[in-house]
């Protein structure tokens, strides 16, 4: 063992920031950290520093998995695929992707952020430079395939490494901070995807963005700590704000029972929000392609116009609901309300593009839906963390199953239902209905809810 591994306990006292932020866990004060602003809260810290990692691995992550999307038209037409066959390729990333959510949370859980996500980072940047070799469909699925099981564990990971390094009062913006970032991986690869193709060619374009995965990768090892307090850069006074204590080599095995009934009813709202962004991430380069017939930099450039609406809302949809925790001290009410406004307020701008046929008012419908989309996104990443403190990566694995799920469903379902109709109208109801489906079954959402937090005995705490 590693004398980073001996290193002592550091405990807060009982009137310290960290104390204080346990009835937020409950919902019944909105206290975790002193709310001395957010700059001030990040900056000089360690926190903020690794927080910055995650961000950009979260823009790397989105960059490679909708790449594919920009690509498609040009991939389509080489290797000779149908509208269907297409959407199956769309669909593969998720199939490994849901199903490796859960057993990616226990393993980050288990053994740490750290190895968990510099390995899964090397295995997604070498699936993003295999895609660039594809042959023909079977070798392109297999690509997308293992770029899914490289991505599995990455947002459970995250979420487990979130958990551990910000103050309880912080994790919708956390989570909100880093799923901005995910929309401008969003926003900007239309557009460099687009510039790498015209430039030279789609295989191009998979082969660069993949290098640049690996070099993240090599940062996160390097950069990284499990525990905070093994980081050389940690203070006392960054340590003693952080609510969640750390176990080096005893961990409290995970009540699944209790874990799914809390959990559930949140991956099947996660199942609504991702059949939408499923059809954004895949199909809206094509809708714009096909329905308005533009080639390849004005889709491109259209496509990067909506998505950049999600940053806004990934960032805003954090911040509001943290606003609202420490603001009522409700976090039924905190965590609720953002799912139920943006879930519906994105159905309300859906529909008129079923109905309208000029570019640039679908365009900003599409824009502002985005928007109300991704206000839900973080709250969703931050129930995990406050259902399940101690057991964040596998809560936040078992909620993104869901998305995941979506993700096999939807592009390809997509894609079967506009070669069966030959439009659009028919899939954009289909997936704005979900959404209305998922805005009510958010009212029934109990986040506060929290799992007990079992004491350890201190010859079993590290830190």
């Amino acid at each position: 063992m590693s004398s980073s591994d001996r290193a002592p306990i550091t405990r807060s006292s009982p009137s310290s920031p960290a104390s204080a932020a346990e009835p937020a866990r409950q919902g019944t004060s909105a206290r975790a950290a002193p709310n001395t602003g957010l700059w001030r809260a990040y900056r000089g810290r360690v926190r903020g520093w690794i927080l910055l990692l995650l961000c950009l691995m979260y823009f790397m992550t989105y960059v490679d998995r909708v790449n594919i999307s920009t690509a498609a038209p040009f991939i389509r037409s080489e290797l000779h695929l149908s509208n269907t066959q297409l959407g199956l390729v769309l669909s593969a990333f998720a199939i490994p992707y849901a199903f490796f959510q859960i057993f990616g949370g226990w393993l980050a859980d288990r053994f740490g952020p750290r190895k968990l996500l510099t390995i899964v980072g090397v295995v997604w940047a070498l699936a993003t430079v295999g895609t660039g070799f594809a042959t023909g469909l079977v070798t392109l699925f297999a690509a997308r395939l293992a770029l899914g099981f490289g991505e599995g564990a990455a947002f459970p990971g995250a979420t487990h490494a979130m958990s551990r390094w910000l103050p309880a009062d912080q994790r919708g913006f956390g989570q909100g901070v880093v799923h901005s970032f995910s929309r401008i991986g969003n926003a900007i690869a239309p557009v460099a995807v687009a510039a790498i193709i015209a430039a030279s060619n789609w295989r191009v374009s998979f082969w660069f963005l993949g290098a640049v995965s690996l070099l993240w990768g090599l940062v996160w090892l390097r950069s990284y700590r499990d525990r905070p307090a093994d980081h050389p850069r940690m203070t006392d006074a960054e340590l003693s704000e952080l609510t969640v204590r750390q176990r080096a080599d005893k961990r409290p095995p995970v009540p699944w029972l209790p874990l799914l009934r809390r959990i559930l009813p949140v991956t099947f709202v996660d199942f609504t929000y991702g059949w939408m962004l499923w059809v954004y991430l895949t199909w809206i380069p094509s809708f714009f392609a096909g329905a308005y017939h533009l080639r390849l930099s004005k889709f491109a450039l259209f496509t990067t116009l909506v998505l950049l609406a999600g940053v806004v809302g990934d960032s805003a949809g954090g911040l509001l609901s943290d606003w609202l925790l420490r603001r009522t001290g409700n976090l039924r009410f905190a965590r609720r309300t953002v799912l139920v406004v943006g879930l519906f307020g994105s159905f309300a701008f859906v529909m008129p593009t079923l109905f309208v046929h000029r570019l640039t008012l679908v365009t900003i419908c599409l824009a502002v839906a985005f928007f109300f989309l991704e206000l839900t996104n973080a709250v969703l990443w931050a129930i995990p963390m406050d259902v399940a403190p101690e057991h964040a990566g596998t809560a936040g694995g078992l909620m993104n199953t869901g998305f995941g799920i979506a993700g096999i469903v939807s592009p390809v379902t997509f894609g079967l239902l506009l070669d069966q109709t030959h439009n659009w109208v028919v899939p954009f109801m289909v997936s704005a209905g979900l959404l209305a489906v998922g805005g009510f079954t958010s009212l029934a959402l109990k986040p506060e809810r929290t799992l007990p937090v079992r004491d350890v005995p201190a010859n079993a705490e590290k830190a």
